[in-house]
């Protein structure tokens, strides 16, 4: 009986501290700030969000706005959608991938795409611009918590 408490223990342990990540490895919830960088190493993009865990890999992205919106974003309505896949250690080290999707909602359809890893607080990873002619790009980016 008594093996099965300690089991059950490491178990919740485990479970528990792969539920999430932020500002201090606990959780994604929270203010964050994301520069995007061109593959030529300037900046492309900045822009400063709020994260919530929603069900399951689902993020919910609120108060989503572009500090550095250029001209593919600047006049637009845009919609975001995210998610995640966390997983932790019995040393509270939490790491993961991360996928995040911008897209606008007006004459043109141009859509911002960032892949990435969570590892140490921060989010690094790279993003892909598709759409308009002149709305392409790639390059990396970094998030940390506001």
């Amino acid at each position: 009986m008594k093996q099965i408490g300690i089991v059950a223990t490491l178990v919740f342990a485990l479970v528990t501290g792969g539920c999430g990540m932020g500002h201090d490895g606990g959780n994604i919830n929270g203010n964050w700030t994301a520069t995007l960088m061109n593959t030529t190493g300037t900046p492309a993009f900045a822009f400063a969000t709020s994260f919530t865990q929603s069900s399951g890999s689902d993020l919910n992205v609120v108060n989503f706005t572009f500090n550095t919106p250029g001209t593919c974003f600047e006049s637009q309505q845009t919609t975001e959608t995210g998610s995640f896949s966390l997983s932790g250690n019995f040393n509270g080290q939490v790491s993961g991938s991360f996928a995040m999707t911008i897209k606008t909602t007006g004459a043109t359809d141009d859509i911002l795409t960032l892949q990435g890893t969570v590892q140490n607080g921060k989010i690094t990873g790279t993003w892909t611009l598709t759409g308009s002619t002149s709305c392409t790009g790639n390059g990396s980016f970094t998030m940390t918590p506001a």
